[in-house]
C-alpha cells in the first residue's frame, strides 16, 4: 500500500468492456485510463478477433504499458475486456492481476472482475478437492473454474451457472464465443453501466469511461442483469432472483470519480449535497474560512462553504508529482508522506478559524498529520468535518479495508477521535443526511437503500467465508433478515 494512500479506503478495480470496435483495444486502453482512480497496481486487456485471444498484463499504471503503439497494435479484434486492479498488500503478482484467460470446452474465455466473492474460499476449496488447479490467489479465477465445469454449451448458460454458485458483491465483464457479457451482483453493490458509441456497445464500471472515448451514456446495468452483446446487438437476462438494490453508497462518498453519474445521479453533485448537510448538522460558529484535504474533500467543502456562508478556500495545497518511491508503510514514512503530498497555504489560515472537511477518517493518521500541519500554519482553531459517517466496520464487498480493530471508529467515540486527531471539533455526516444528500428522505432502517455496511455493520450479503472467525459482522442479524425474506 502506498504511503499517501494509507489512510484512505480503496476501490480494488475498474472494469471495461466494449464490442464491434475496429480499434477496440486502443478504446479499451482509453477508458481504463479514464478508471485509473478504481486501481493502481495492475492493468490487463485481453481482445478477441473472431478466431484467437491476445493478452497483455503488467504492473503498474495504464500509460506505463499501453500507451505504447505495438503493445496496442498486439492486441488484435473487435472485442476487448479490460481491468485496473487494486492488490492489497502483498498480493499484487503478475499471476493475479486481470483479465483472467482460460481454454475450457467451449473455446477461450476471459473474464475481469470489480468486487469480492464472500463465499470465494469455500468453493475455492470445494473446487481444489474435486481436482481443480488454481494460478492465483485471486476469487476471480473461481468464477473461470465454475464457467469451465458447467455442462452447457452456451457460455451464457454457463456463466449463469457460475452466478448460482457466487456470492458477494460484483462487476463482471467476460468475452467467449463471441460475446461481450456483463454481469451485476443481485443486489447492485459494486457499479456497471452501459454505453454506445455509433453501434457500439460499451460497459464500464463509471460513466466518465465513455466521455473520453465520445461514447454517450445509456443507462446503468441493473442490478443482477447479465448484458449479452453480439453481432446481433443486446440482449439482457436476470438470471438469479431478483432483490432490493443496495448500491454502494461510498462510491458517492468517494470512489467514483467525480464527474461520474452513478445510478442516474451526479457524484458531484451528492458531494455538495454532503458537504451542506454537514453545514447544518455541525455549523462552526464564527468560522473564518473553509478549507477542503484536498482532492476527496473539495466538493464537500464547496458545498459546506454555500450553506454556511463562510468563505471556500484551497488552505492546502497538494502535490500531483510525487512519484512513488515512497512505498514502505512504516511510521516514519507516512509522517514524512503527509507533506510530501500537502502543504499548508499560509496566507489563508494564519490567525483564522478554520473548518477543514475531508471525506473519511480510516486510521487516522492523515488527519492528524493535516491538523497539525494547520495549526503549525497559524490557525487559530482547527475544526474537522468529515462527509461520511464514522467507519466502523470493514468492508467485504470489493474495498480494500483494514480490519476492524484497525479502523479509529471501531475502538473510540467521536469525542475520543476528536482528541486523537487533536482537532478542536470533530463531526461527521450522520448516515440519514448522507441518505438525505444521496436522493433519499432518510435511511429505511428495515430496508435500507444502499450498501452502508462500514459505517451501520448491516451487511447485505451473508459473508460466508467470515462468519466463523471474523468477529464485528452482525452475522445472527443477517441470517435472521435473509430467513425472513426469502
Amino acid at each position: 500500500m502506498a504511503f499517501s494512500d494509507g489512510d484512505k479506503f480503496h476501490d480494488e478495480c475498474g472494469v471495461f468492456g466494449i464490442y464491434g470496435h475496429d480499434d477496440a483495444a486502443a478504446m479499451t486502453a482509453l477508458g481504463l485510463h479514464a478508471l485509473q482512480h478504481r486501481g493502481q497496481e495492475a492493468c490487463g486487456i485481453v481482445t478477441y478477433d473472431g478466431e484467437s485471444f491476445y493478452s497483455r498484463k503488467a504492473l503498474g499504471l495504464v500509460d506505463d504499458t499501453f500507451s505504447q503503439s505495438e503493445v496496442i497494435e498486439s492486441l488484435k479484434g473487435y472485442v476487448a475486456i479490460g481491468h485496473n486492479r487494486y492488490a492489497t498488500t502483498g498480493d499484487g503478482a503478475i499471476r493475479n492481476v486481470q483479465p483472467m484467460y482460460g481454454d475450457i470446452a467451449i473455446g477461450g474465455f476471459t473474464v475481469a472482475h470489480n468486487g469480492n466473492l464472500t463465499n470465494a474460499h469455500m468453493l475455492r476449496r470445494e473446487l481444489v478437492e474435486s481436482g481443480a488447479i488454481f494460478q492465483s490467489t485471486s476469487d476471480t479465477e473461481v468464477i473461470v473454474h465454475l464457467v469451465a465445469r458447467s455442462q452447457q454449451s452456451d457460455v451464457v448458460d454457463r456463466m449463469t451457472d457460475a452466478l448460482m454458485r457466487i456470492e458477494g458483491g460484483y462487476a463482471l465483464v467476460a468475452s467467449a464465443q463471441d460475446k461481450l457479457i456483463g454481469v451485476r451482483d443481485p443486489h447492485g453493490i459494486r457499479p456497471l453501466c452501459l454505453g454506445k458509441l455509433g453501434n457500439t456497445y460499451v460497459l464500464a464500471s463509471e460513466s466518465c469511461a465513455f466521455d473520453i472515448i465520445g461514447a454517450d451514456f445509456v443507462r446503468n446495468v441493473e442490478a443482477g442483469e447479465m448484458i449479452i452483446i453480439t453481432k446481433k446487438g443486446l440482449e439482457s437476462r436476470f438470471p438469479a432472483k431478483r432483490t432490493k438494490s443496495r448500491f454502494c453508497v461510498f462510491e458517492y462518498v468517494y470512489f467514483a470519480r467525480p464527474d461520474t453519474f452513478m445510478e442516474g445521479q451526479s457524484v458531484y453533485q451528492i458531494r455538495k449535497n454532503i458537504g451542506a448537510e454537514l453545514a447544518k448538522e455541525s455549523p462552526v460558529p464564527h468560522a473564518d474560512v473553509i478549507i477542503p484535504v484536498p482532492d476527496s474533500g473539495v466538493p464537500s467543502a464547496i458545498g459546506y462553504a454555500e450553506a454556511s456562508g463562510v468563505p471556500f478556500e484551497l488552505g492546502i495545497i497538494r502535490n500531483h508529482y510525487v512519484g512513488r518511491t515512497f512505498i514502505e508503510p512504516t511510521d516514519k514514512i507516512r509522517h514524512l508522506g503527509v507533506r510530501l503530498k500537502h502543504n499548508a497555504n499560509r496566507a489563508f489560515i494564519e490567525d483564522k478559524i478554520v473548518v477543514l472537511v475531508d471525506d473519511s477518517i480510516v486510521r487516522g493518521t492523515t488527519s492528524r498529520k493535516i491538523v497539525e500541519m494547520v495549526r503549525s500554519a497559524g490557525a487559530k482553531e482547527v475544526h474537522m468535518r468529515i462527509s461520511s459517517p464514522p467507519t466502523s466496520h470493514s468492508c467485504f464487498y470489493g474495498i480494500d479495508t483494514p480490519s476492524t480493530e484497525e479502523l479509529l471508529a471501531h475502538k473510540m467515540s467521536v469525542e475520543e477521535i476528536c482528541d486523537h486527531i487533536k482537532a478542536d471539533s470533530l463531526a461527521y455526516v450522520s448516515i440519514d443526511g448522507l441518505y438525505r444528500a444521496s436522493g433519499e428522505e432518510r435511511r429505511n432502517i428495515d430496508q435500507p437503500q444502499f450498501c452502508d455496511a462500514c459505517f451501520t455493520g448491516d451487511y447485505p450479503v451473508m459473508l460466508r467465508d467470515h462468519e466463523n472467525n471474523w468477529t464485528g459482522v452482525k452475522v445472527t442479524n443477517l441470517q435472521e433478515r435473509q430467513s425472513k425474506s426469502s
